[in-house]
């Protein structure tokens, strides 16, 4: 079983976490809470899901293993987000998309402990959120986004500072 659930924590009974073929390991920490239509889903990639204590994952998310998820604790993630951390290969014309594989991760996707993301953003391989940050709604995130900072967009800016 490379699923490891805390006996505190709540998972939806319409939440679809679906186990790895490749050992890819998804663990949801005590307290945490997974809502309904969330999707976990182990693809292209080996890394782990982990998902810290005290977090909740709104309706509608979809996190893919990837090169890895780390989810911090107390983190709150609105709903219909996208946790997307591998790239897809695409070099070639003459080789279809799907038949070339991934590139290099980029270390997959950090979140530290209490952050917000707002509904409907998307998180690519290489995003970093620092503690206690937040990302507006339909925010794109590439990359670092500083502790206590508040960012929103495609492309992402800087807002301001919590205090």
């Amino acid at each position: 079983m490379t699923i490891l659930i805390d006996p505190t924590a709540r998972i939806s009974p319409f939440a679809d976490i679906e186990d790895s073929l490749r050992g890819t390991l998804i663990t949801i920490g005590a307290y945490s809470v997974v809502d309904s239509f969330v999707k976990i889903k182990p693809a292209g990639g080996s890394g782990n899901v982990t998902i810290g204590k005290h977090s909740i994952i709104n309706s509608g998310c979809v996190i893919y293993t990837g090169n890895g998820v780390i989810i911090g604790d107390s983190v709150a993630v609105a709903a219909n987000c996208v946790f997307a951390p591998v790239n897809h290969e695409f070099n070639s014309a003459q080789t279809p998309i799907r038949s070339q594989g991934f590139k290099l991760g980029k270390g997959g996707i950090v979140i530290e402990d209490d952050v917000w993301i707002g509904a409907g953003c998307v998180l690519l391989d290489g995003a970093i959120l620092r503690h206690g940050c937040v990302i507006g709604a339909m925010s794109l995130v590439r990359g670092e986004i500083p502790a206590y900072s508040i960012h929103a967009g495609n492309p992402i800016k800087l807002l301001g500072w919590r205090k």
